[in-house]
């Protein structure tokens, strides 16, 4: 059995994090996602989720096996959601963003392991409410989502650069324990 946990990450690991963040570029572009694929996210983004203390890793064996940005504050891009509503719009949120699991662990059902984690991690600090999005056409990342016991909500529009404005569109997914 490996021992598994998560841990935040230190600078050391920007570079292991930022393989796995390629990877995942790789994967979503064979996938036909556009989602992405526009340089986003960067080695500024994650070295800035790394100095604010919000961006997590996965380590396998002492490996590090993914990468996720916890964030418990009001994120500006979930205030308006069309086709849809939150179910909870008072409390407090975590919101897991630019999660990503390495090729070198695949089909481990490493995911929700982490995301189980990052609940966890967020619940023990008294945060009950909790928010992810993806692409329409990030199939892996709605599994992931709704295996974890989200909710779709409707729809949500990202700054993330794009193309156009529909590849901004996100589904936005909820939890609430």
């Amino acid at each position: 059995m490996s021992s598994i946990y998560i841990k935040r990450a230190q600078i050391t690991d920007l570079k292991e994090i930022m393989n796995i963040i390629s990877q995942a570029q790789a994967m979503l572009k064979a996938d036909g996602s556009p989602q992405w694929q526009s340089g986003y996210p960067d080695t500024a983004t994650l070295k800035n989720d790394i100095m604010a203390q919000q961006c997590w890793v996965l380590m396998v064996d002492n490996k590090v096996a993914g990468t996720a940005t916890l964030i418990v504050a009001d994120d500006p891009n979930y205030r308006e959601i069309t086709d849809g509503q939150w179910e909870n719009n008072t409390d407090p949120y975590a919101t897991i963003h630019r999660i990503a699991i390495s090729g070198d662990f695949a089909g481990q059902h490493l995911g929700k392991i982490f995301v189980s984690n990052l609940i966890s991690q967020s619940y023990q600090n008294g945060v009950h409410n909790f928010r992810i999005d993806t692409h329409k056409l990030n199939k892996r990342m709605q599994h992931l989502a709704t295996s974890a016991g989200y909710v779709h909500r409707g729809k949500i529009y990202v700054s993330e650069p794009a193309a156009n404005h529909e590849d901004n569109a996100r589904l936005a997914f909820e939890l609430n324990l």
